[in-house]
């Protein structure tokens, strides 16, 4: 399988996931419909579905656009604030692309309660890849804006069970703002100084980390070590993952 990150807006990634026996394609979260269908057109694939993480604007803004330029397509995601949305998925749901590609929902609610993220493998290669909205971003999460602190730790350690080689694709290229405020967390943590390089090495990070590397250098996923609880002056990993969040939303 090919998973080809498209920027939109100014840190928005749209993405295609294609099945390469067949050239069928998924689009995720399509806000700029001309520019997905146009990198479609250049990899010589066809678009059958797309996929929703949530309904936030800038990440489902291209749903009826699409929707009227594709009649039929399914568009699937988290609840009825999907615009156009076809099919409602919940966690555990199971949908392909193609002849290989199995994709799994997994509900993940915080950022908003309608938060989707799908695991994507592929049984001809073994890739595995997931692409996570704007519940994690690659070194850290997404604002608690429909949820708290307890979901996002549950939310977080539910990706964290996905294989440790799974490629991470997330909503935005968030990755140096994060990196900075982890450093401030945990100074000395030589995976965190390896991001920050990865982040000035490349304008594009996305698709270049796995979840093992998430659990060494996102702090948020890191709630029960001794360096992010003193940091945070807190014990408890839901109150450790708040205060996290302050200290992210204050930096």
């Amino acid at each position: 399988m090919q998973i080809i990150p498209v920027p939109v807006r100014s840190d928005n990634y749209a993405y295609l996931l294609v099945d390469d026996q067949t050239k069928e394609a998924a689009a995720i979260d399509i806000f700029d419909v001309p520019k997905v269908t146009e990198k479609a057109k250049e990899e010589n694939v066809q678009i059958t579905s797309l996929l929703t993480t949530h309904h936030h604007q800038d990440h489902s803004g291209g749903n009826a656009a699409f929707a009227k330029q594709y009649p039929g397509i399914k568009i699937y995601g988290g609840s009825s604030k999907c615009p156009s949305m076809t099919d409602e998925v919940k966690d555990g749901d199971t949908l392909t692309v193609g002849a290989n590609i199995t994709i799994k929902c997994m509900a993940t609610p915080c950022h908003t309660q309608d938060s989707i993220c799908y695991y994507v493998t592929d049984s001809k290669t073994n890739q595995k890849g997931v692409f996570t909205g704007d519940t994690l971003f690659i070194g850290g999460c997404g604002r608690f804006f429909e949820g708290t602190g307890a979901e996002m730790h549950k939310a977080l350690s539910y990706l964290g069970t996905l294989p440790d080689d799974t490629l991470t694709y997330p909503g935005h290229e968030y990755t140096a703002s994060n990196f900075k405020f982890g450093i401030s967390v945990e100074p000395e943590n030589e995976a965190i100084k390896k991001g920050i390089k990865l982040a000035e090495d490349n304008k594009i990070t996305t698709g270049l980390t796995t979840i093992g590397d998430e659990k060494q250098f996102n702090v948020f996923m890191r709630l029960d070590n001794e360096v992010v609880k003193k940091a945070t002056g807190e014990s408890q990993p839901d109150s450790v993952m708040d205060k996290l969040r302050t200290m992210k939303n204050n930096s």
